[in-house]
């Protein structure tokens, strides 16, 4: 079967569905407005647009740079012949797969295209229903986000969860980095730096447990972004810096090493969009159990007090509550670990994810 994606080159979850699917023997056409990947250098077909959007982003102008590209979409469907077109992300490449009239047409969308995009204006509201229109199959990785995409569809949504692979993402012996010291309680996230994520509100959290007396802690904070600096200050003010470890961006294949050194895995989010707990899931895998905020698709990945804790976000109160439940009950952490581990193979089993993908392809193709 030869499938033509139209999406993000530069995007972990495009890297990974691509590998996936042609690990299984599609040929594939990867069609990006931004730069592709070199992992995905093994792809004979591909095109990067590269689109200029002169930072304007947030502007509804800036859809109609994708038209600049729709010319070469067309070109590139006609030489390729796939046996069906599938858009990754509702608004923009849901955009250019509904312009261009190809059929069959799946679109999956991934969280803000129908959280945020269909909410700037009457426009952006009419833009989205009118590529959901042109698709044959709507697909969404939670329940939560199908939910929120029928408000502008009378489709059926199915649903496609993004789960992880169950043999590199597991429990092993962690490996300590210098600054843990025998017998430290991890606590830690492994998530972007930017406001979003509520970062901020697990520091303070951080610091709450230590004013109540728990000794013996660390908090290890995984990844890059724009708030780095400002919660390094943030640790300073509050006077945990030996307590708290930045370790900044890793590449992909460190993530299992980083999760097995945690106690507990925390995701403090604030994002009302949130579509898809992909790194909850990736601690879960790893027998950690999570702390999470109540919002969007992080509830769904776990069952509360079963999987993990769920705290009110922006919360920091509510997530020193939590988390001390969990410090002050070594048994509890590992149960709790165990039935995360359990319930990721359930339901989030990457090859059963990806089996699930080919047989809506093979439905809708056949």
């Amino acid at each position: 079967m030869k499938i033509f994606l139209l999406s993000d080159g530069n995007s972990i979850h495009t890297k990974r569905w691509v590998k996936g699917l042609h690990a299984r023997g599609y040929e594939i056409f990867l069609f990006s407005l931004n730069k592709i990947d070199p992992e995905l250098s093994f792809l004979k077909n591909t095109f990067s647009a590269d689109v200029d959007f002169n930072n304007n982003r947030k502007s509804i102008l800036s859809k109609f740079e994708y038209l600049k590209v729709y010319n070469k979409l067309k070109q590139k469907l006609k030489e390729f012949k796939p046996d069906l077109l599938h858009a990754h992300y509702a608004s923009s490449y849901g955009l250019l797969g509904a312009l261009s009239g190809f059929k069959p047409y799946i679109i999956s969308v991934w969280g803000s295209d129908v959280f945020d995009f269909p909410k700037k204006s009457f426009l952006h509201k009419s833009i989205l229903k009118f590529n959901l229109s042109r698709a044959d199959k709507v697909l969404s990785t939670s329940h939560i986000m199908a939910k929120e995409t029928s408000l502008y569809t009378n489709k059926a949504i199915d649903i496609t969860p993004f789960g992880v692979d169950l043999t590199f993402f597991r429990p092993t012996k962690p490996t300590r980095i210098s600054e843990i010291n025998e017998g430290d309680i991890v606590i830690g996230t492994i998530k972007t730096l930017e406001e979003k994520y509520g970062i901020e509100y697990l520091i303070r959290a951080f610091k709450l447990i230590t004013d109540r007396g728990h000794k013996k802690l660390k908090l290890l904070i995984v990844g890059k972004g724009s708030q780095k600096e400002y919660l390094q200050n943030l640790v300073s003010e509050l006077g945990i810096e030996k307590e708290v470890i930045f370790v900044g961006w890793l590449p992909y294949h460190e993530i299992p090493m980083y999760n097995n050194m945690l106690d507990i895995a925390v995701y403090p989010s604030i994002l009302d969009s949130e579509s898809f707990g992909v790194s909850v899931v990736e601690s879960g895998a790893c027998e950690i159990p999570v702390v999470v905020s109540n919002k969007g698709g992080l509830v769904e990945v776990v069952e509360k007090n079963t999987t993990g804790l769920v705290a009110e976000a922006a919360n920091y109160n509510s997530f020193a509550d939590q988390i001390e439940l969990l410090l002050n009950d070594k048994q509890k952490r590992e149960v709790m670990g165990k039935a995360a581990r359990k319930r990721v193979e359930k339901h989030y089993n990457w090859e059963e994810n990806l089996s699930l993908m080919e047989n809506i392809y093979k439905s809708i193709v056949l």
